[in-house]
């Protein structure tokens, strides 16, 4: 039984669908205007991560996440460019796809783009201002008026009256309530725009959202994802606009992932603190990356550091070594590490207890390799099983631990003097043994001796 914490109602609560065993899901997607950095790498493995674990629990799953390929940010970055807005994001949509591949991320069901749904938004306002939840002040925008919405609040739970302290409207705006935000911005010049009943101009960020999940899911779906940063105002104003308009309740169950924090700060374009996934790439290798963002809960934040790093590299070698040598086998045997790794999946995505339990798989198939290698190798299988669905140790033993050995020795060279070392202390030729040991230590080799077998890998 799969229980998940709905930030809707600040517990955990048993999950179920709407509909059956079919599960409809949204994610709020990236801004296309830059390199993806490591935040956002964040949230598209942990709910990569929820998608496996839907499926692999046989829930029937339609996931939805969304492109904003549309804003301030996208118009300024292109205007620096010197390039077309859909120029720039058609490259940066190709180096986002590119990044989810290096880091093992399934595809969505459904990838909708801001500006193939603008008829949509368009509807959606005028739904809102013939119903009295929005207005046009004739300057070419329209706002929401959140005063009216009586729910405003429930998701993060702000209270209205705590949020107008302070607040203000800016010179530009034709607000009749500072809380009230844009749905549709006039156009100004040389922005890109569309056509409306309220003149040129381009929707606000939040309608995106609210227009793109009920086009693909329907008015009211079972899970509404994103990053805790989202929570408000974006999630708040998602919930406003969608249930004024249909009359509906929105989205059934919110989950939010933490965040990447460097020095006790979100990472952040906006604060200058971010490592781009590219970046970290050229550095760790992918599933390094992925095991460092599985490992930790999905609600929990990150604090990026190379030691971390560092330790979700020696974590995956000590899987590696576990089934290094052993042959590749379906998986065999092992229920009760099955059962322990589901009940920490179903008690909300519980990776880190996961995780636990793939350590304990490895110490038995350690326990068993010399003994019954056959038993040994039908863990090490139940170990590939289980890892996929956190979808790492997928790769080869020596891919892994060799990664990154082209180029900086001579990996044949490097197997025949393993193999001399073997043959050494085969003959008890302990000094022989110690030199082979050296010689690749000065370049850099480092071995690995478990139960008979030699392993090796760079030194970081």
């Amino acid at each position: 039984m799969l229980n998940i914490y709905n930030t809707l109602s600040k517990s955990k609560e048993v999950f179920t669908p709407l509909d059956g065993n079919k599960v409809r899901m949204y994610v709020c997607g990236m801004t296309v205007y830059d390199y993806c950095h490591l935040g956002h790498g964040r949230s598209m493995v942990a709910f990569d991560l929820v998608t496996r674990w839907l499926r692999y629990s046989g829930y029937e799953l339609t996931y939805v996440r969304n492109i904003t390929d549309i804003d301030d940010k996208i118009i300024n970055r292109a205007r620096d460019n010197g390039e077309s807005f859909d120029a720039l994001t058609a490259r940066m949509i190709d180096a986002m796809h590119e990044d989810e591949a290096r880091l093992n991320i399934l595809k969505p069901d459904q990838e909708p783009r801001a500006t193939d749904h603008i008829p949509g938004m368009l509807t959606m306002i005028q739904t809102l201002i013939d119903k009295g939840y929005a207005y046009a002040p004739g300057n070419g925008d329209v706002y929401y008026r959140v005063g009216k919405f009586q729910g405003y609040g429930k998701l993060s739970r702000k209270k209205i009256e705590d949020l107008r302290i302070g607040a203000r409207i800016e010179v530009e705006e034709a607000k009749q309530d500072p809380l009230d935000f844009v749905l549709w911005k006039g156009v100004k010049p040389g922005e890109p725009s569309w056509e409306s009943p309220w003149g040129p101009g381009r929707p606000g960020w939040h309608i995106e959202c609210s227009v793109m999940s009920t086009c693909c899911l329907g008015d009211t779906f079972d899970i509404h994802g994103g990053g805790n940063d989202l929570e408000f105002p974006h999630h708040e104003n998602e919930i406003a606009q969608s249930e004024a308009a249909t009359g509906k309740p929105y989205a059934n169950a919110w989950l939010h992932c933490g965040m990447i924090r460097i020095n006790g700060e979100k990472m952040s374009k906006s604060l200058n603190n971010f490592f781009t996934i590219r970046d970290v790439l050229e550095k760790y290798q992918p599933e390094v990356v992925r095991y460092l963002l599985v490992s930790s809960h999905y609600r929990s934040s990150i604090n990026y550091s190379e030691d971390s790093l560092k330790e979700a590299k020696g974590a995956l070698e000590r899987f590696y070594h576990a089934l290094k040598g052993l042959p590749k086998v379906a998986a065999v045997g092992g229920e009760a590490f099955v059962e322990r790794f589901a009940n920490a999946m179903n008690d909300d995505f519980g990776t880190p207890e996961a995780c636990a339990v793939l350590f304990d798989l490895v110490r038995e198939i350690n326990r068993l390799r010399d003994s019954d290698v056959d038993a040994a190798a039908g863990l090490a299988g139940r170990l590939r099983e289980l890892g996929g669905l956190l979808g790492v140790l997928q790769l080869d033993s020596d891919e892994f631990l060799q990664a990154g050995a082209a180029g900086r020795v001579d990996a044949a060279q490097v197997d025949t003097l393993i193999a001399a070392r073997l043959a050494a202390r085969a003959n008890k030729d302990w000094a022989e043994s110690d030199r082979i040991r050296d010689e690749l230590t000065a370049m850099g080799v480092v071995l690995e001796d478990s139960k008979g077998v030699t392993s090796w890998r760079l030194a970081d």
